[in-house]
């Protein structure tokens, strides 16, 4: 069953992944060569509760930290621990908050240092995937429309779609109908609709598609060992279009500036 937000729903849903982005922004500085990533998770955590919130992913499901933090070939749900990031990495951060009862999430893939050119690029066209799949998000439109945008732009650069992994509604819960998946064909799935809200959240490979989990039970890596780019953001249909309600502008604000 999906669950259709009220105005005043998506406020509070707005003001949960505005505390997210301020998450990753706040990271910003500490994204560099030599610290762990289990640093970058206390602090996170620190931030969350310093600001009224609640971190989403820790202990959900028995995920045991704030941050799902995946390294060059990790996809998603990697657990953060001792690894020191690295000169040329590529490192996705997804967080998720808890506060006024409804919940945020965005995700956005950093560069440590200077990257490779196909890497780069890697991570540039997942992000305009992203936003092409907004772009349909319009009422009337079906979810299939989302998906196939995604994969048609990805897949036009040259990478690989992610099929095991997938967008999803957002709200009093972290994972709700509908599906999003970024793979798929137009006119089909769910018809969007007012208040819809959902997490639309390509995950994209330099190499093929096919991915496994680590025996840790969370970590999904490439199965070829190729890097993945994960950029995802929640956002709510409002006014018959697509409404972002994470934000990426604060976190390239302090990019641009290191």
């Amino acid at each position: 069953m999906i669950f259709y937000k009220t105005k005043e729903e998506i406020e509070l849903l707005s003001k949960s992944n505005e505390l997210v982005s301020l998450t990753h922004a706040a990271l910003v500085p500490f994204l560099k060569p030599g610290v762990k990533t289990i640093e970058l998770d206390k602090i996170a955590e620190q931030f969350i509760r310093d600001n009224g919130g609640i971190p989403g992913f820790l202990n959900y499901n028995g995920f045991p930290n704030t941050l799902c933090i995946s390294v060059n070939e990790q996809v998603v749900h990697g657990i953060p621990g001792k690894y020191e990031l690295q000169e040329g990495d590529v490192v996705s951060v997804d967080c998720g908050v808890l506060m006024n009862g409804f919940y945020g999430d965005s995700a956005y893939t950093f560069e440590i240092g200077e990257v490779k050119p196909e890497v780069k690029k890697l991570l540039q066209v997942t992000k305009e995937s992203l936003f092409k799949g907004i772009e349909m998000a319009v009422k009337g439109n079906r979810i299939g429309d989302i998906s196939y945008a995604v994969q048609f732009h990805a897949e036009s650069n040259g990478f690989s779609v992610v099929r095991e992994l997938i967008g999803h509604g957002v709200g009093r819960n972290l994972h709700e109908a509908p599906e999003v998946p970024n793979y798929g064909k137009r006119g089909r799935g769910p018809l969007i609709q007012e208040g819809l809200v959902i997490a639309i959240e390509p995950m994209i490979n330099l190499g093929r598609k096919d991915v496994v989990q680590k025996n840790d039970g969370w970590t999904i890596l490439t199965r070829d060992g190729k890097p993945s780019a994960h950029f995802e953001h929640t956002i709510a249909i409002v006014d018959g279009k697509a409404q972002i309600l994470s934000n990426f502008a604060v976190i390239e604000s302090l990019l641009n500036k290191k």
